[in-house]
């Protein structure tokens, strides 16, 4: 038996991912990563990086994407709660233009990866939220793009987190998704 619950999302690709946790009055033990299993399942690509935030509440972060050194993330809180969304941005695929969104919390300890080819980003629910990933490729800060957290085309059904939603001057400035064309996420 396997030590995690792999989910399919109605977006191909992306996964809600469930570990095996053990756990007494001691605590708990569970794998976050095992890679014959997550290749099994069709996530076969190389982490490269981790990265690890701390944000309070009401922070949104995203909805980021990479247009060179594109990453796939397996993402998963260690503290708190969040709202984590991944947006399809690949031209020509069945599903460009949706999304996904799935809670992620220290208690549920649910894992979500999310491909190449994604826009991705997330809220966080509690006071505050630690939130750790896995990338696929390093982070290139002159290849950042993003898709406004309210964008119209998109339209993600953010839950309320009861406070005004704070954004970084960056996110606050990105271009629509239907002016972008996302030539560089073809490949996927």
């Amino acid at each position: 038996m396997g030590k995690f619950n792999f989910i399919e999302t109605e977006i191909p690709g992306v996964k809600i991912i469930e570990p095996q946790v053990f756990g007494d009055n001691r605590g708990y033990f569970m794998e976050t990563y095992q890679k014959d299993q997550f290749v099994a399942v069709g996530i076969d690509k190389e982490f490269v990086q981790d990265n690890e935030s701390r944000s309070s509440r009401g922070v949104l972060r995203g909805l980021h994407f990479q247009k060179n050194h594109t990453q796939g993330k397996l993402v998963r809180v260690t503290k708190g709660e969040v709202f984590d969304v991944a947006v399809d941005c690949r031209p020509g695929s069945a599903t460009y233009g949706k999304w996904i969104g799935v809670t992620l919390s220290a208690e549920n300890k649910k894992m979500f990866y999310i491909p190449e080819g994604f826009a991705h980003g997330f809220l966080v629910l509690s006071d505050i939220a630690e939130f750790c990933y896995k990338c696929t490729d390093v982070y290139d800060p002159t290849s950042e793009g993003g898709i406004p957290y309210n964008d119209p085309t998109v339209n993600v059904q953010w839950p309320d987190c009861g406070c005004e939603v704070k954004l970084s001057a960056k996110d606050k400035v990105h271009e629509p998704f239907a002016e972008q064309k996302f030539e560089y996420f073809e490949k996927y």
